[in-house]
C-alpha cells in the first residue's frame, strides 16, 4: 500500500449506492440489494452522510456519519457501518479513518462522537478502546 494513494473523502449523495458491495459483506448479503438501495436512498435524507476510503480510486472502506442533537451530549455525529476491506486491515487506515471523523465531527460543531459494536465483534472493541473511545452503554434492540 502506498500511503499517498489512500484518501477519505464524503461521497455525495448521488453517489451512495458506490458503498453497495461493502454494506452487503458487512451485512454478510442477508437483505437483498434492492431493500438496501431504498434503504440508503432514505437515508440521505435524514442527516446521513457517508465517508470512503479510497486506494487511488477503489473504495476500500466506508463509514456512515448520522449527525443529531442528543439531550445528554448536545451535538453528536454516530459512525455506522464501518467496514474496511480485508486486504486493507491492519495497515492504520482505521486509525486514519477516526482522525478524519474526529476532525469532521469537530468541524460540525460536534461534542462527541458515538458508535456501536456487536457484542461478539472483539476486535472492533479493541480497535476503538485504542481510539479513545469507552463504552457507556448498551444498546438494545427490539424487532417488530
Amino acid at each position: 500500500m502506498k500511503d499517498n494513494a489512500i484518501s477519505i473523502r464524503i461521497i455525495e449523495a448521488t453517489e451512495i449506492f458506490r458503498i453497495l458491495p461493502l454494506i452487503q459483506k458487512l451485512g454478510n448479503y442477508a437483505v437483498p440489494e434492492p431493500i438496501l438501495k431504498e434503504r440508503l436512498l432514505e437515508m440521505t435524507q435524514q442527516n446521513y452522510e457517508c465517508l470512503g476510503i479510497f486506494d487511488a480510486e477503489v473504495l476500500i472502506g466506508t463509514c456512515g456519519l448520522w449527525f443529531q442533537t442528543r439531550h445528554y451530549a448536545g451535538r453528536s455525529l454516530e459512525m455506522d457501518h464501518v467496514i474496511i476491506d480485508d486486504a486493507y486491515r491492519g495497515q492504520g487506515i482505521g486509525e486514519i479513518m477516526v482522525n478524519f471523523v474526529t476532525d469532521y465531527a469537530k468541524e460540525k460543531s460536534c461534542n462527541w462522537i458515538e458508535l456501536n459494536s456487536y457484542v461478539y465483534n472483539f476486535p472492533s472493541h479493541k480497535f476503538f478502546y485504542n481510539q479513545g473511545f469507552v463504552a457507556k452503554g448498551y444498546h438494545f434492540v427490539k424487532e417488530l
